[in-house]
């Protein structure tokens, strides 16, 4: 048996903390026991510590949090991040189609891959919920080098069979495709697959079926897709679509709602909708940065709440704008307050960690920091620099974490833990 002891302030928020009076665990002076890259004890150190007297402990200087888990994020996209000039549809066609033709080749799928997982780890996430191009070459590279770092990350090739012509499958290739990827990447290490197709427009109705279909053939995969984003975007699937209710239906309509249903945005959804989602369990991957830097508007959380929707938290670059969640969750709060709702800063985290890893159906592995749970977690520094220093100087715990999430970026982010190792390190690089 090999332990290792960790001594620092701990923090996490597992459950929503609007509903949970005990949701936010906050250990000033905290230890935390990771054994096999599991956590197997957590609690305040004097308390814990005669438990495990005489092992060396790790002492870190700042505040552990859950790793990140981003809902929402597209890794052929990173080297698109700030493109200028467009909103949702010409930018698609303008710079990012063109970018993800490249990942026909993989060598280049497999060069970004590691780029990006290297990105996510820097700015503290250790799993994802991520959209690859339509090429299966493009899941296995993601696949291969998330393997490599033991990180959890979901994805599954993109189905888009009306999509430009060199990004373009057909119904059965696509469905063919999927099961083999499936078959080649189910039970291996931290992975999960998500049958992606890219949107209602990129689809024909038959592929539609065919993503239905896979979805009832594997009970153990997501559904990820995009909804409601833009209003160009909704404007033009009600063309394609006149029967259907709304946008939501038109993916009902192929069995695409359910509880493993991760749709990334829904700005613009009718009330109708938003009961749907709830009923079925079905959540949104809420992504405020790519939202303002799009035009696309902002997030209701005022109408989520009132529906009680399943939220979780996207960087969704490359139109977002940063990797940091940190940073989404201050951007989050910018969003939440132009509709006149408050977004606390522990309700932030949540939807960052716990939030995000419940819309994954990973929230028993990881997003707490709870005992039974894998050990991903990040080191924040909260005077990682002079203004952030300045800010948090003697503040309380809501003031500190409120001030990293507006002021801070991957530089807040001093160590990144993936099973209780350490795989970002700020000094090291």
């Amino acid at each position: 048996m090999t332990l290792r002891l960790f001594r620092a302030e701990l923090l996490s928020v597992a459950t929503d903390p609007r509903d949970d009076p005990e949701a936010i665990r906050h250990e000033p002076d905290g230890l935390l026991v990771v054994e096999d890259g599991l956590v197997v004890a957590r609690g305040d150190h004097a308390t814990l510590a005669p438990r495990y007297a005489g092992l060396p402990v790790e002492r870190l200087a700042g505040i552990v949090v859950p790793g990140f888990v981003d809902a929402h994020v597209h890794y052929p996209q990173m080297d698109r991040i700030a493109s200028h000039g467009e909103q949702l549809l010409d930018w698609l066609e303008r710079h990012i189609f063109p970018a993800e033709m490249a990942f026909a080749d993989p060598v280049h799928a497999a060069s970004v891959a590691d780029a990006f997982l290297t990105e996510l780890l820097r700015n503290g996430t250790t799993s994802a919920l991520v959209f690859p191009t339509v090429h299966p070459g493009s899941v296995d590279a993601l696949f291969a080098a998330a393997l490599d770092r033991r990180m959890r990350i979901v994805s599954g090739k993109v189905l888009m069979d009306l999509g430009p012509k060199d990004l373009r499958d057909t119904p059965e290739g696509a469905r063919a495709d999927s099961e083999e990827l499936i078959h080649r990447w189910r039970g291996r290490g931290r992975l999960g697959y998500a049958v992606t197709p890219r949107f209602a427009l990129t689809s024909s109705d038959e592929q539609l079926r065919q993503a239905g279909a896979l979805l009832d053939a594997h009970p153990d995969v997501l559904l990820h897709t995009h909804l409601a984003e833009n209003k160009y975007e909704c404007a033009a699937v009600a063309e394609r679509f006149p029967h259907a209710h709304d946008y939501l239906d038109v993916y009902d309509r192929f069995g695409l709602v359910g509880p493993r249903s991760v749709f990334a945005h829904g700005i613009h959804l009718p009330d109708r909708s938003c009961a749907r989602l709830a009923a079925a369990g079905a959540g949104i991957a809420v992504c405020p940065t790519s939202n303002l830097f799009l035009g696309s508007g902002f997030f209701d959380f005022g109408q989520a709440d009132a529906h009680r929707l399943r939220l979780g938290l996207g960087s969704d670059i490359g139109a977002g704008t940063s990797f940091s969640l940190l940073h989404t969750a201050g951007v989050a709060y910018q969003a939440a307050l132009a509709r006149e709702v408050r977004l606390d800063p522990f309700r932030a985290l949540y939807l960052a960690t716990g939030g995000s890893a419940a819309l994954l159906g990973i929230a028993d592995r990881v997003g707490g920091l709870l005992p039974g749970q894998e050990a991903d977690f990040v080191l924040l520094d909260d005077a990682a620099t002079p203004l952030l220093a300045r800010r948090t100087a003697g503040a309380d715990l809501a003031t500190r974490l409120f001030a990293m999430q507006v002021l801070g970026d991957d530089r807040t982010v001093r160590r990144t833990y993936v099973m209780g190792e350490c795989a970002w390190d700020r000094g090291i690089g």
